[in-house]
């Protein structure tokens, strides 16, 4: 790790992590949600304790403050994100919703039968299953994008199936359960030079790597704040603003419109044609202090910190016998393994029992574990909170797990 990565400070400002007890837990699922920072709680407690009221509507005073707050809480993901313009900053309540709104509006309003969604075999449930929905309605198709064996995209395969038919491309920045990280420079580019709009699933990758959407080329960029140490509820869809003015509103309701008539209804303009309703203000405003935060920390130096980690965890149960660790990549910041003859979860309930908290199971990616053949797994997933001594107590107690099994 770095000299400027102070883990024992970073550590002390997560209080789930720092609670009296005999037997502290270790948490290795931070690719499921994230713990939170102190800082990040306060915004929650001090917007429910002095500033509740509602955006965008009313007169008064608290509502006019509480509207810039909101606002500035955009600037900062655009910011974040270096996209063109606040307009292509969406809030919505994560990333599968993001995904959605993508699909139901856009993919909807202009697919055709017989247009093509490449969707890579690596993806989450969430980035597969809005696009079979939309097909179904349009009569579009969707196409895999088959993985190799080491569970990363056979792109040979994918330059081979896009086509003049292909209107969509799907993928995530990192995958969920090997911590792949997709070529998505390459796909993009690859995906425009055919006419196709790219969509990325970016909730496992905006949380190690800085993301500059015009850089990317992205049509589409869409994550998840609870991932990224903010509250749950919350996320962001950007849109180029082009593609996102020519999408048709997909909720209805309160603020999304200029006027309403039985006559008629003239929606408003953007981003607040996507935000129908009241919003989820404390998310908003507690996600953008999770980004300041982020931003005030040596970023390069956490992921030299967490790979550190994992090769330390990696080092610890490499003489477990039968012990496999599944498609592992080069500097991800999490793994999966299986233990031949063992039941994944009779594993994690084991560890649980020692206070050692991971994800096992099909991780909502049931394509890429069946081209495994593979029923589940165990991911140990880490985060710049983690520590020498958390990696010590887990690889102590898979040793005394599967010693019992």
């Amino acid at each position: 790790m770095t000299a400027q990565f102070d883990i024992q400070a970073i550590r002390a400002q997560f209080p789930a992590l720092n609670q009296d007890s005999d037997h502290p837990i270790v948490y290795l699922d931070s690719a499921a949600t994230a713990q939170k920072p102190l800082a990040m709680i306060q915004t929650l407690d001090d917007y429910y304790r002095h500033q509740n009221a509602n955006v965008h509507r009313g007169s008064h005073q608290l509502t006019a403050s509480l509207t810039q707050r909101f606002e500035q809480a955009r600037d900062t993901v655009q910011a974040f994100l270096n996209a063109g313009d606040r307009k292509e900053i969406i809030w919505t309540r994560g990333a599968t919703e993001a995904l959605n709104l993508i699909a139901q509006s856009w993919a909807r309003s202009t697919l055709q039968p017989g247009d093509e969604i490449l969707v890579s075999e690596l993806e989450h449930h969430a980035n597969i299953v809005p696009w079979q929905i939309v097909a179904e309605q349009t009569g579009a198709t969707v196409v895999k994008i088959p993985m190799k064996p080491d569970c990363t995209l056979d792109m040979d395969a994918f330059h081979a199936l896009l086509s003049a038919k292909t209107r969509i491309v799907a993928v995530a920045h990192i995958t969920n359960v090997t911590g792949t990280r997709n070529p998505i420079e390459t796909m993009i580019a690859a995906a425009h030079a055919q006419g196709a709009v790219v969509v990325v699933d970016g909730a496992q990758g905006i949380v190690h790597e800085a993301v500059d959407v015009q850089a990317l080329d992205a049509d589409f960029y869409v994550f998840s704040g609870h991932k990224l140490f903010g509250p749950s509820g919350i996320g962001v869809l950007y849109g180029k603003q082009a593609l996102l003015e020519a999408m048709p509103p997909w909720h209805g309701g309160g603020k999304m419109v200029e006027k309403v008539s039985f006559d008629g209804t003239r929606f408003t303009g953007l981003p607040g044609k996507f935000e129908a309703g009241t919003p989820n203000i404390s998310g908003v405003i507690a996600l953008a202090e999770s980004i300041h935060w982020l931003n005030s920390l040596d970023r390069a130096g956490a992921e030299q910190h967490i790979h550190a980690l994992r090769q330390q965890a990696l080092d610890g149960i490499k003489n477990i016998e039968g012990l496999r660790v599944i498609g592992l990549q080069p500097d991800a910041s999490l793994f999966s393994f299986v233990v031949d003859g063992v039941h994944h979860q009779d594993i994690a309930t084991l560890l649980d029992q020692q206070n050692i908290t991971l994800r096992a199971g099909n991780h909502c990616a049931h394509p890429m574990l069946n081209a495994l053949g593979l029923t589940g797994t165990l991911r140990v997933s880490f985060a710049l909170y983690n520590t020498e001594d958390d990696v010590a107590r887990f690889v102590t107690a898979l040793h005394k797990a599967c010693d019992l099994l």
